[in-house]
C-alpha cells in the first residue's frame, strides 16, 4: 500500500479559495439498515469513489481480500457489512471500500480527554478536519447486539459514539507516517460499539485488530474505566490507562505535523485540566470551546469542526457548535439539521 498522504480526502464538496465552507449535520435515526442508509450512501458515494481511487484502483485491495481480511478479524460484523453492500448495489468498489480494509491513508487533527468524577465520567473531543470533508450524519441504530449512536465516517465507520452499554470511543490521528496492512480506525470503532459492553473488552479488540495508520483511540465507560490505545500498522498496540490523547504517540516522529496541529500544547492543556481535582464539568467542557484546544485554522484543514461530549452513565451524547449545542440520548434522538459555516474569521451556525 502507498504510504502518500493526500490532500483530497473523504469526502465533501468543493468550495473556492477563500470562501466559506458550510456543513449540515443531520441526526439520523435507522434501526436497521435501510432507505435512510441508502440515501447516505447515495449522497456521498461519489466523493468517496473519488477518494478510494485517489492513488489508483491498483492500489486499493480486491474484494476477495477485503472479504476475507473482515471475516478473519470482525467476523461479527459480517452480515451487517453484507446487507450494507446490498444496499449500495451489490457492486464491486463500494463493496471494497465498505470493508475499510487498507483505505487510502487520510489525516486529522482532534483533542480527547476523560474526566472521571465520584459521580459520573466525561469523554470529551474536539474534531479537527477540513469542514468539507466530513459526512456530518449523527446516526443511530439498532444492527447488532447495542443501540450505537455516533459521528459517522466513511459511510458506517465512526469516529466518535457510545452505545447503551455505556462505552464511548474516540479517535485522533496518531503522528505518524507509517502505513500499513489493516483497517481504518473506523470500522474498528464501529466494530467496538456493536460487540463490547466495557473498556476492557474494547481493549481487546485494539490489541488484536490491526490497523493502516497510527492512531489514539480512547475509550470510557459507565463504571469509569477509561484507557488510550496507541495502535499502528508497524509495532504493537500500547494501551495504558491514560486519560488524554491529541496527535503523537509517546513521542514527536513528524515534526512538521507536530507543529502545524500544535499537538503538545493541546495535550499539555488538557493534561492540566484532567489532572486538576477541582476541574469541575463545567470548566472541562468550556475548554473544548477555547483556544488551544478549539482551533480555527480552517485554511490547512486543521479547523475544529464540532466537540462532542459523551457522558456514559446517563447514556447521553453532546455536540456543541459556538452559540449551540445538541443534546441526545437513546430515548430522545429528534431528527434534525444544523447548518455551520467556517471560515477564516471563524465559526458560526445558521
Amino acid at each position: 500500500m502507498s504510504g502518500r498522504y493526500h490532500a483530497d480526502l473523504p469526502p465533501g464538496r468543493s468550495f473556492g479559495d477563500g470562501a466559506p465552507k458550510v456543513l449540515d449535520f443531520h441526526t439520523v435515526r435507522e434501526k436497521v439498515p435501510g432507505r435512510r442508509w441508502k440515501s447516505l450512501f447515495d449522497y456521498h458515494w461519489p466523493a468517496y469513489e473519488q477518494w478510494y481511487l485517489s492513488e489508483g484502483e491498483r492500489e486499493r485491495p480486491g474484494y476477495l481480500a477485503c472479504y476475507n481480511a473482515l471475516r478473519r478479524h470482525m467476523p461479527e460484523l459480517m452480515d451487517t457489512y453484507r446487507t450494507l453492500c446490498e444496499l449500495a448495489g451489490g457492486g464491486d468498489l463500494s463493496s471494497r471500500l465498505l470493508s475499510l480494509y487498507r483505505p487510502p491513508a487520510y489525516i486529522t487533527g482532534c483533542s480527547q480527554a476523560v474526566l472521571t468524577r465520584s459521580s459520573t465520567t466525561l469523554l470529551a473531543r474536539n474534531y479537527d478536519y477540513p469542514p468539507e470533508l466530513c459526512e456530518g450524519t449523527i446516526l443511530y441504530s439498532h444492527w447488532n447486539e447495542r443501540r450505537v449512536m455516533a459521528m459517522s465516517d466513511c459511510l458506517w465507520g465512526v469516529l466518535d459514539g457510545m452505545n447503551d452499554a455505556g462505552l464511548a470511543v474516540s479517535l485522533a490521528f496518531g503522528g505518524r507516517k507509517a502505513v500499513g496492512d489493516g483497517f481504518g480506525a473506523p470500522i474498528i470503532l464501529r466494530y467496538i460499539l456493536e460487540f463490547c459492553d466495557n473498556v476492557p473488552q474494547a481493549a481487546e479488540v485494539l490489541a488484536r485488530v490491526p490497523t493502516h495508520m497510527a492512531y489514539n483511540i480512547t475509550v470510557a465507560d459507565s463504571t469509569g474505566r477509561y484507557v488510550t490505545a496507541m495502535i499502528a500498522p508497524d509495532q504493537r498496540a500500547s494501551i495504558r490507562r491514560v486519560p488524554v490523547a491529541t496527535n503523537h504517540q509517546k513521542r514527536i516522529e513528524w515534526y512538521a505535523h507536530a507543529l502545524a496541529s500544535e499537538t503538545l500544547i493541546r495535550e499539555r492543556q488538557l493534561s492540566i485540566l484532567v489532572d486538576d481535582e477541582t476541574t469541575s464539568e463545567a470548566r472541562f467542557v468550556s475548554a473544548f470551546a477555547a483556544p488551544p484546544l478549539f482551533r480555527h485554522d480552517y485554511a490547512r484543514g486543521l479547523g475544529t469542526i464540532y466537540t462532542a461530549i459523551y457522558r456514559p452513565v446517563d447514556g447521553r451524547a453532546e455536540f456543541h457548535w459556538p452559540g449551540l449545542g445538541l443534546d441526545l440520548t437513546f430515548d430522545d434522538f429528534p431528527e434534525e439539521r444544523i447548518t455551520v459555516r467556517y471560515g477564516t474569521r471563524g465559526l458560526y451556525t445558521g
